[in-house]
């Protein structure tokens, strides 16, 4: 580890860094170990940690290294050609200058860069890939991770986050370069293009053109709806898609709407947890709305939180907005003439399966994280229409113009889905009761335990082994009936004996079902240092 570290200090890196590194050498404790004991990895995410000297943080010699690599692999990838690239970032600290490291390095090798002048959403990025028939495309961002956090997403060119072997690849290139002084960080001006109003406006036509219902906004776009950004980009955009749709009484939260990678007014910009809703609740009981949206940093998440019938607002978790949002579109879907599709993810609530199934729509299935849920589109194009996608985790996508998750577009469906409802008398939580009526009440919980450091890596390793090593027989004081492990790929039934093959990517997640159906998942998180856990329950009622 004082190796690493000393490698550091020499005249390749400059003054600060070289002084915050003999420092850490000197105290020789834990934050020395975590700051050099390996090189950041791409997970589910992209690259992800926290901001600092070391090969195991956020610097701009790491992202410089990951960029070189990048720029070695595409050009292996796209020889004898021009190659493009997207870049954009949130409004994280240092997101702006690690967004022009990656500029500078990949107009050094030669690569045509698109930079976005200012912060923007993800999803845009994602746009921007595919509209700008770029090679490639990265958004510096850490998503909703606290204030301490930077990340670094790659995308590929049909616009969604790499996976293999892009990923393993691009990380061999990066393993290959031994000396910061094999990165060349010297900015081609020639080679960069500002862009972005014009790009916002091309990306927020096509959100238009998603509409199912103007007739129902038209009705009722006097809905009283509050929006924080939580100091992130979606302040950018959403307000504007909103508007656009013709909803015409959208308050902001003012405090919330100041880009700040402090994140000062929440103590995590994440719409998971309800902490981060406490200004906009305060701000919807002023103006008596009738539903708070709250997207994420880099707002490709969305929460919601709806005033129900004592006038309180009660938060929406990922499971319940999904079923909403797929509901209305699939019960409002546009005729096509390619049969249609949805997908979700393996810890996503299967209640999203019997919506689809009851309209005849065929139902996939994936991994956890967008990428997948991306393949399958990619996959299908031209074979199948996608209608809609989504995962647990508050991350939604409507129409396959974007290839990640989408808030703005979330947003304005929706939206455009209150409006609907009240057409009906309804809220968006009476359609939610009316869609556990026909399909039977479904509850999900998830419980993360964060686990730090290297020691806190070692021990969630050691979790997943012991579950496979010693499964266990009851959970819940139930048996265990079914016992699905995707990193050995195989589906164990203990009722029958039988084996089956699991057809998807290899990673490491274990699925218990129980014999009253109640699924309970667990995965070490791609993005954060936590091991997390699910639970599905279904009651027909």
């Amino acid at each position: 580890m004082i190796e690493n570290a000393k490698q550091w200090l020499s005249p390749e890196f400059d003054d600060e860094t070289r002084k915050e590194v003999q420092t850490l050498i000197d105290k020789n404790n834990d934050e020395l170990v975590d700051a050099f004991y390996r090189n950041l990895e791409f997970g589910t995410g992209g690259l992800r940690g926290i901001m600092g000297v070391g090969t195991n943080r956020m610097n701009k010699y790491t992202v410089g290294m990951a960029t070189q690599g990048l720029a070695n692999y595409l050009k292996k990838c796209f020889p004898n050609r021009q190659i493009s690239a997207a870049i954009a970032h949130d409004s994280r600290n240092n997101s702006t200058l690690f967004a022009n490291i990656t500029a500078d390095v990949l107009s050094a090798n030669g690569i045509k860069v698109y930079l976005f002048d200012d912060m923007r959403p993800t999803p845009e990025l994602s746009f921007a890939v595919r509209y700008l028939k770029c090679q490639t495309g990265v958004v510096v961002t850490a998503s909703h991770n606290p204030k301490e956090y930077n990340g670094y997403k790659v995308y590929w060119e049909d616009g969604a986050q790499i996976i293999a072997p892009h990923d393993v690849k691009i990380i061999e290139e990066v393993n290959n370069i031994k000396s910061i002084t094999s990165v060349n960080f010297k900015r081609n001006k020639d080679l960069i293009n500002i862009i972005g109003e014009n790009i916002d406006n091309v990306y927020l036509n096509k959100v238009y053109e998603l509409s199912l219902h103007r007739d129902a906004v038209e009705r009722n776009g006097n809905m009283s709806i509050v929006y924080t950004p939580l100091h992130g980009t979606g302040i950018k955009l959403v307000p504007k898609a909103l508007a656009m749709y013709g909803f015409k009484n959208i308050s902001l939260v003012e405090e919330q709407c100041v880009p700040d990678g402090n994140f000062p007014t929440v103590k995590s910009p994440n719409p998971e947890e309800g902490t981060a809703f406490e200004y906009a609740i305060r701000l919807a009981k002023k103006v008596n709305a009738d539903f708070i949206i709250a997207t994420d940093p880099d707002a490709d998440r969305i929460g919601l939180a709806v005033k129900n019938k004592t006038g309180e607002y009660q938060l929406l978790n990922g499971n319940q907005t999904a079923a909403i949002l797929f509901y209305y579109i699939i019960k409002n879907r546009k005729p096509n003439t390619l049969p249609y599709y949805i997908v979700k993810t393996i810890v996503t609530t299967d209640l999203l399966n019997d919506i689809a199934k009851s309209e005849g729509i065929e139902v996939f299935e994936c991994l956890t994280g967008f990428k997948y849920i991306a393949s399958v589109i990619r996959k299908y194009e031209g074979k199948m229409k996608f209608l809609v996608g989504g995962e647990e985790s508050y991350g939604y996508l409507c129409g396959d113009f974007v290839r990640d998750k989408d808030s703005i577009m979330s947003s304005c469906l929706l939206a455009e889905a209150a409006a609907w409802a009240k057409d009906k008398n309804m809220s968006l939580l009476d359609m939610l009761e009316a869609i556990y009526d026909k399909f039977g009440r479904y509850t999900e919980s998830m419980t993360s335990v964060v686990k730090k450091g290297k020691d806190g890596a070692a021990e969630i390793k050691a979790m997943m082994a012991d579950y496979r090593n010693n499964p266990p027989k009851e959970m819940e004081g139930k048996k265990v009936v079914e016992i699905r492990d995707y990193q050995m790929l195989k589906a164990t039934n203990y009722v029958d004996g039988t084996v089956k093959d699991i057809d998807m990517p290899v990673s490491d997640v274990l699925q218990f079902f129980l014999e009253d159906g109640t699924k309970l998942s667990v995965r070490p998180s791609g993005t954060e240092p936590k091991i997390k856990y699910y639970r599905s329950e279904h009651n027909n009622i």
